[in-house]
């Protein structure tokens, strides 16, 4: 792969997880325990009862969010790990290069056009 596509999806990955964090750190603690995981906060407005309404309406949704987040910090943290290891670009079941349009289109994909059709069919 061109070093300069690498790098330029190198950064645009390391910007992309810095967005992801500080959306998480809007509404979510980091967990101590756990490796990409939070913990939603749960809102208080106050005690009367639309407030409470409220309250549980924005944490579902914090929660919803929450989980698409860390799923989307996880694939970007596992892009980031293969850039590193020199295994970024290389599907993981055919192991033959990934096109650099679909890194470029979908940087943390880690299969090839041809297993990810493959798969979606079996499925």
């Amino acid at each position: 792969m061109d070093k300069k596509i690498l790098e330029k999806i190198k950064k645009d990955l390391l910007a992309r997880k810095k967005r992801v964090e500080e959306d998480l750190k809007s509404f979510a603690k980091k967990d101590d325990h756990e490796k990409d995981e939070h913990r939603t906060k749960f809102p208080n407005y106050g005690d009367k009862s639309d407030e409470n309404v409220q309250e549980i309406d924005d944490y579902t949704t914090n929660l919803a969010t929450e989980r698409v987040l860390e799923s989307t910090l996880r694939d970007i943290n596992n892009a980031i790990d293969r850039i590193k290891k020199g295994t970024y670009g290389i599907c993981k079941y055919c192991k033959k290069e990934i096109g650099g349009k679909r890194l470029l289109a979908r940087p943390v994909a880690n299969t090839c056009i041809t297993c990810k059709t493959r798969l979606q069919k079996m499925s």
